[in-house]
């Protein structure tokens, strides 16, 4: 199932105090870019951001899953799309 441009729209929305966010849809999925670096990806209607040591941190609880098969595994971002401090920290967090 192909992701939803606005749920992309959303989530760069909420992260929009990290910097610099852009998208770019590929084979109907989204790579959510902070200054031209990758640092998350969007399947499913679903945010996966690229596991870090910091962001693990951040978010305490994490869980993890690849974003399509054969992928590596991903944090799996889900409640805390809602706080935009935190989605901020975390897309910065390297």
């Amino acid at each position: 199932m192909a992701s939803d441009l606005n749920f992309v729209e959303y989530v760069c929305d909420q992260a929009g105090d990290a910097g610099r966010l852009s998208f770019r849809k590929m084979f109907g999925e989204y790579a959510i870019y902070l200054e031209k670096k990758v640092v998350a990806l969007v399947c499913d209607n679903q945010l996966f951001v690229k596991p870090t040591k910091t962001g693990r941190a951040l978010l305490q609880s994490v869980v993890e899953s690849p974003p399509y098969p054969g992928a590596k595994a991903y944090f799996l971002i889900g409640a805390i799309i809602e706080d935009r401090d935190l989605m901020a920290a975390r897309f910065k967090a390297p």
